[in-house]
């Protein structure tokens, strides 16, 4: 992306990314096209195969509690069966196609996922699952699993993964901004921060580098 773009480090299984995506929405709302958010997917469990124990699962609820209490967004417990496989590379991966199609695309791709598992209590660890999301957005079923299932589908994914750790990225939500007039970029934030400060932190920014 040429001129000014924020950098999402995300996972569509994170449940504080879930929380971000009302932020997301303002940002989008603050600034439209003219601030474009490129989608690099963080890795948060990739390749787990371990079903949740119920330790391991009161761990995430309480995570959930408070996103929940940050956020006021809504979430179905219901997903977390007993049995259920944390299995977060499946949902990043179908993002990463709804990206091919169209970068602004799948940032409305990833929060219908999110929206999907944490308050419809959907499996999207399921390609069919993923499949009928895609094709709420207008994307062709059978092509989207086709793409889905591939092998360089799988490996675009996980060079996401590697991207993010080279940036140094410990956490998710990550969001970096830039280029600056050095052609630097920036943390906007760490972790989850309430909308209102993040849009302030860009429109600040914008104005610097507008100057």
């Amino acid at each position: 992306m040429d001129g000014p773009h924020l950098i999402y480090f995300s996972d569509p299984m994170c449940s504080w990314c879930y929380g971000f995506s009302t932020v997301v929405e303002e940002i989008r709302k603050a600034f439209g096209r003219a601030l474009p958010i490129r989608l690099v997917m963080g890795g948060l469990r990739p390749g787990t195969e371990q079903p949740l124990t119920p330790q391991a699962r009161q761990e995430i609820m309480t995570h959930w509690k408070h996103v929940h209490e940050a956020s006021g967004l809504p979430f179905d417990e219901t997903v977390l069966s007993d049995g259920f496989v944390y299995d977060t590379d499946p949902a990043a991966r179908a993002v990463v196609i709804v990206r091919r199609e169209d970068p602004e695309l799948a940032v409305a791709f990833l929060a219908r996922v999110q929206r999907a598992f944490y308050a419809e209590a959907r499996d999207v660890t399921q390609g069919e699952t993923l499949a009928d999301l895609a094709s709420e957005m207008g994307l062709d079923r059978a092509r989207f699993l086709q793409q889905w299932e591939s092998e360089d589908a799988k490996q675009e994914t996980w060079r996401d993964y590697a991207i993010s750790q080279r940036a140094g990225v410990t956490g998710f939500p990550t969001l970096v901004a830039g280029p600056n007039e050095e052609g630097v970029f920036g943390v906007v934030t760490r972790g989850y921060a309430p909308p209102e400060q993040v849009v302030g932190v860009l429109k600040d920014w914008i104005e610097r580098i507008a100057a």
